[in-house]
């Protein structure tokens, strides 16, 4: 389905995708003289449209490196865990030409002949914009210093030290309030409105609230409820709107699945935001590598956190750690296969993967773990439909976990609460209800030793499932202190010893198992199934052998990802250093945790 959009929103679109990154440095001083501009809400719209930096397509990759994800690509979290990380090695982040911009609007955009409410309405959208940046800045930082307004070469505030956490993210929520309380509800498809601002917001005081919470070297405990009342009550309004609403059409296989592939997301009722693509416009930035074959390779340990299709626990089941791939995908809560290729998923003919339609068999020399993703992945060859895709950036199904997980954390969790947050979730995937007084996972308890109420266990496994590769993994750990888990060596599908399996669920067998002393044959002399196709073979041994695939046995066991993992310093890697050169053109500012 193509997407039809008023002329408006489409400059918005060629605007922001062609040429947002060179407007952010360019547009204050050197393209637009200030005192001629800020003149109509044309000129406002203009502006603002210039501060738009969402995630796209991104989003799928961006649990690389997490215990959700391995990774043979370079990610920071990577890098600090495995090297002597420092601020002369870890540099990026340390940037504020966004906020100059942002601050150069608030001056300038009381000039313009506007009424007071749209004016407030465009004010509210640069601090929106502001606070997320500020956000940002401190979940690497913590303190770091706060600017509202246009400095120039000799500010005397350029050499300021970093103001303390609790100022800055107290300025942080009053820009997000001034933004709820003034940003338009209506707003044309792809444009910030109120339901995005309370929706981040919610997201953020739920950071800010769990962060204090459970990160004692902050002395900040006592003020970490305000912050969890915050995201409850920012989640409540989007609720009590009215507004969203879980998509569910009734097709537990495939409604989960649908959110993820759709060319038209602005009429979903889940959808708060997306990155909206329109063909050979503002193309959605798919790419192939998202399927897993090289570089991402989910981990056993994501799939085993999803639940039986009963609602029992999987770890429940007597062969749990030695089940085989074609066992550990049936009878699961569907979004396992509604994230991840499955047994008899068929992949069309997409470029570098296959040549026609067929059962997919994993490749396990491409996918170090076995498991492919299909959330984010467009199985067709339709360039047009590929570049259509929108990603889906805020859902509501966040705004419900944000609400149930927040009332958790306060104490004030009830069934009523559960009944109108995750069960939605749930329902939508015919997966039981979750209850109050269910018995603790010990799997999931070990994971959160901090936990000790099973439902909260439970609510941040749902909040696993449901955002599995959408890139909030790292936030999720980051917040709850749960770095450790990133230690983990990440491994894949488990094959009890050497032979042939079945990979595709048709009780054929697709691959065999050799030993890495022995020599794959000529494909003339190669085995075959009952249905004639010839099998793939792979010489398995152990790390370091010359072999095609690494077990942790050499002969059995899972598939090893990438070895070597690292270590989580805490609370060091909770943080990030200021970069060496920052620090020498402003020697009042410090390094936090053990950085230097």
């Amino acid at each position: 389905m193509k997407k039809i959009f008023n002329l408006g929103l489409t400059m918005v679109l060629i605007w922001v995708s062609s040429c947002n990154d060179d407007f952010l440095e360019r547009l204050p001083e050197t393209e637009i003289a200030v005192d001629n501009f800020f003149n109509t809400e044309e000129d406002l719209s203009i502006y603002i449209n210039g501060l738009y930096n969402f995630p796209g397509f991104g989003i799928y990759f961006d649990d690389e490196a997490t215990d959700n994800a391995a990774t043979t690509g370079s990610r920071e979290i990577k890098l600090i865990m495995t090297t002597e990380a420092n601020s002369s090695t870890i540099t990026s982040g340390w940037d504020w030409g966004q906020l100059r911009d942002i601050n150069l609007f608030l001056e300038n955009s009381g000039k313009a002949s506007v009424t007071e409410d749209v004016r407030n309405h465009y004010n509210g959208v640069a601090r929106f914009f502001r606070a997320q940046f500020y956000m940002e800045k401190i979940k690497r930082y913590s303190n770091v210093p706060w600017y509202d307004k246009v400095l120039t070469t000799d500010s005397e505030d350029l050499y300021k030290p970093s103001d303390p956490r609790e100022v800055v993210v107290s300025k942080i929520f009053e820009d997000y309030q001034f933004a709820i309380d003034n940003v338009f509800e209506s707003q044309p498809t792809g444009a910030v409105n109120k339901w995005v601002v309370l929706a981040y917001a919610s997201r953020n005081a739920l950071f800010e609230g769990t962060f204090r919470k459970y990160h004692d070297e902050l002395n900040l405990q006592g003020s970490a409820n305000a912050y969890l009342e915050l995201a409850s009550s920012y989640a409540k309004q989007i609720m009590d709107s009215g507004v969203f609403a879980v998509h569910n059409t009734g097709n537990p296989a495939t409604d989960y699945y649908s959110l993820f592939i759709s060319e038209d997301l602005g009429s979903n009722s889940e959808v708060i935001f997306s990155n909206i693509a329109v063909a050979n416009v503002k193309n959605s930035g798919f790419s192939v590598t998202v399927f897993g074959n090289y570089e991402m390779s989910p981990t056993k340990d994501l799939v085993e956190s999803y639940l039986m299709a009963d609602g029992t626990y999987f770890s429940d089941q007597a062969n749990a750690d030695t089940m085989t791939f074609v066992e550990e995908f049936t009878d699961r809560d569907p979004r396992l296969s509604q994230t991840f290729s499955f047994p008899g998923w068929e992949l069309i003919n997409v470029t570098n993967y296959s040549a026609g339609v067929s059962n997919y068999v994993q490749q396990l020399n491409k996918n170090f773990t076995g498991y492919h993703q299909i959330k984010g992945f467009l199985n067709s060859v339709d360039q047009d439909y590929r570049n259509e895709v929108d990603a889906p950036i805020l859902r509501y199904a966040e705004v419900l976990l944000n609400y149930a997980e927040a009332q958790a954390e306060l104490g004030t969790l009830s069934q009523n609460v559960l009944d109108l947050t995750i069960n939605h979730l749930r329902n939508r995937v015919g997966m039981p209800n979750l209850s109050m007084g269910i018995a603790p996972d010990p799997i999931q308890a070990g994971r959160y030793p901090g936990v000790n109420d099973p439902v909260l266990l439970e609510i941040r496994r749902e909040r696993r499932v449901e955002f599995a590769q959408e890139g909030r993994r790292l936030d999720d750990l980051t917040r709850w202190k749960g770095g450790k888990l990133m230690e983990k060596e990440p491994v894949g599908m488990y094959f009890p010893g050497l032979g042939r399996y079945d990979l595709t669920g048709d009780g054929e067998d697709d691959i065999i198992l050799i030993d890495a002393t022995e020599t794959v044959p000529e494909p003339d002399n190669r085995e075959t199934n009952g249905l004639g196709v010839t099998l793939i073979y792979y010489r398995a041994g152990n790390v370091g052998d010359d072999v095609d695939v690494y077990l942790t046995n050499g002969t059995s066991g899972n598939v090893i990802a990438t070895p070597e993992r690292g270590t989580f310093e805490e609370p060091k890697h909770y943080y990030r250093p200021i970069s060496a050169s920052e620090v020498t053109l402003n020697p009042s500012l410090e390094q936090v945790f053990g950085w230097e």
